[in-house]
């Protein structure tokens, strides 16, 4: 794969950890260069969300669940649509915050926070 910059979607539960998200990232994308991290809106002014983006270096953004709920994902969560209305979080963030982009990385799961990721498209 080449390089590319990527946005960033990021399931999380209230209270995550700035170390756990940024490790999660990691884990999966390696080195890559992350210009957006997502999350649906109520998690995205999460302390530990807002901090692991800052130390990404990248942009935190918030999406609403109607927004999420309009984007097809290869992997929607029956356990998510239950909680929040919506069948994806993550790859659903990823998406919309790359403008479009394809999925470069589909949702995984590292120390039960959920990473998906997409290339920029603008």
């Amino acid at each position: 794969m080449s390089p590319c910059e990527l946005a960033v979607g990021v399931g999380l539960r209230p209270g995550t950890a700035a170390d756990l998200i940024v490790a999660a990232v990691r884990e999966v994308l390696g080195d890559r260069v992350v210009r957006r991290l997502a999350t649906i809106d109520r998690r995205a002014g999460e302390p530990g969300f807002v901090e692991a983006a800052a130390r990404l270096g990248a942009d935190a953004v918030g999406f609403s669940a109607v927004e999420l709920g309009a984007v097809s994902v290869p992997n929607p969560s029956g356990r998510v649509s239950e909680a929040l209305g919506v069948g994806s979080v993550a790859e659903a963030a990823a998406v919309l915050a790359s403008g479009g982009g394809d999925l470069a990385f589909e949702k995984t799961v590292v120390f039960g926070i959920v990473i998906a990721a997409a290339e920029l498209d603008f």
